[in-house]
């Protein structure tokens, strides 16, 4: 069970869902205080949940996640094919982790790892 839920700023909604959705995340829920409001949105993927807000004040772009995942290299394949610049393609680290890194649309960095566990 997922105890925290990270949450990234967007500053264009249809841009940083089309994003996310070329990653594999589903939208859970919408949520705007009334029309023209900015969009504050849950997503999924893999059973992995963020927050995207485009409210000014919750926080600001150049966030960063932490991904754990079963495969990194399938996923820089699936992000690949999806048309996903993957700004650092899967490396095996000095900590024994095998990992990618993606930047989203504003700048926040999407860091995917693969555990030896």
């Amino acid at each position: 069970m997922q105890t925290v839920i990270p949450q990234l700023r967007m500053t264009h909604a249809e841009r940083s869902l089309a994003f996310y959705a070329a990653l594999g995340f589903v939208v859970d829920w919408e949520h705007r205080f009334d029309t023209g409001m900015p969009l504050f949105a849950q997503l999924t993927r893999d059973g992995q949940t963020l927050f995207l807000t485009a409210h000014a004040g919750d926080c600001a772009p150049g966030g960063a996640v932490y991904f754990k995942v079963c495969d990194v290299d399938a996923c820089a394949r699936a992000f690949a094919a999806a048309g996903v610049p993957i700004v650092q393609p899967p490396w095996d680290t000095d900590w024994g982790t095998r990992e990618m890194v993606l930047v989203d649309p504003d700048h926040n960095r999407l860091r995917f790892a693969q555990h030896p566990d």
